[in-house]
């Protein structure tokens, strides 16, 4: 089974087109997203989003934010201008999740704790300031060690 998730950041705003036989919208964009091991460069992958999704890719994404994706992945041979074939992954999203503020509905800018214009702040008691928990590490070695214990 082909199911991937990613965390990626969007690089190029999603363009929508329609096919030509019952104008099914068809989104898409590119994205980058970390690499696995220090010292590689980012990966970019192009993102396809089908009928609600491209809607929704439309209407709610744009350029630098941080979205996780899921949907299948895939390899698509691109003939190139000197006669030779490169193959290019695909993304077709079936699930689309925004992260930080577009996800709790917060403004991406400013203080979302002030009051609303024309009332006050409520007096609160000082509270303490809780740390930020460490973020998870990834295990990034190789599955397949380098040496191998088999005598054959």
């Amino acid at each position: 089974m082909n199911h991937c998730v990613l965390e990626v950041e969007v690089i190029d705003a999603p363009t929508v087109r329609y096919t030509q036989d019952n104008q099914t919208p068809i989104a898409e964009m590119a994205v980058r997203f970390d690499p696995l091991r220090e010292g590689d460069p980012p990966g970019e992958l192009k993102v396809v989003g089908w009928g609600n999704l491209a809607q929704e890719l439309q209407n709610r994404v744009q350029t630098g934010q941080r979205l996780l994706i899921e949907g299948r992945l895939r390899m698509n041979t691109m003939p190139r201008g000197d006669g030779m074939k490169e193959k290019r992954a695909e993304f077709t999203l079936a699930r689309l999740h925004p992260i930080g503020a577009a996800a709790t509905g917060a403004p991406p800018s400013g203080n979302p704790s002030a009051p609303a214009p024309g009332r006050q702040a409520p007096v609160t008691a000082p509270t303490k300031v809780e740390q930020e928990p460490e973020p998870a590490s990834w295990n990034a070695a190789p599955l397949v060690p380098d040496t191998d214990d088999i005598p054959f």
